[in-house]
């Protein structure tokens, strides 16, 4: 995992993968950077790595999670913008958003690290 930990205003701390990302807006640091802001912006994909195969919807993960045992979770008040999976031998809850565009490296390493051997996360 790379990149800077920042404080959002709240006071919770969130990774930043690319902290030039934030800022491309900005016409002065965006044209001085040129190709290594592109270089930098490296999208990741989740691989399950028995099958090799990449995870590309929640309908994969979803059957790569119940073969291991994780279950949908329905209760709670984040059930209209949350998917959320436990399993019942551990008091591990994996939280993703319910849009499939917003899953993105942070979710990835969540599902990594509760599922160890079994997930990898890599550059596209």
């Amino acid at each position: 995992m790379s990149g800077v930990w920042v404080f959002n205003k709240n006071g919770v701390m969130r990774l930043v993968e690319n902290p030039y990302n934030q800022s491309a807006g900005d016409s002065s640091e965006s044209s001085s950077s040129g190709g290594n802001q592109q270089q930098r912006m490296r999208r990741k994909i989740l691989v399950h790595l028995p099958t090799s195969e990449v995870v590309s919807s929640y309908g994969t993960l979803e059957k790569i999670l119940k073969n291991l045992g994780w279950e949908r979770y329905y209760s709670g008040d984040n059930t209209d913008h949350l998917l959320q999976f436990h399993k019942r031998t551990s008091i591990d809850l994996i939280s993703l958003p319910r849009d499939f565009s917003k899953f993105n490296s942070i979710h990835m390493y969540d599902i990594v690290v509760k599922n160890p051997n079994v997930f990898h996360v890599r550059d596209m």
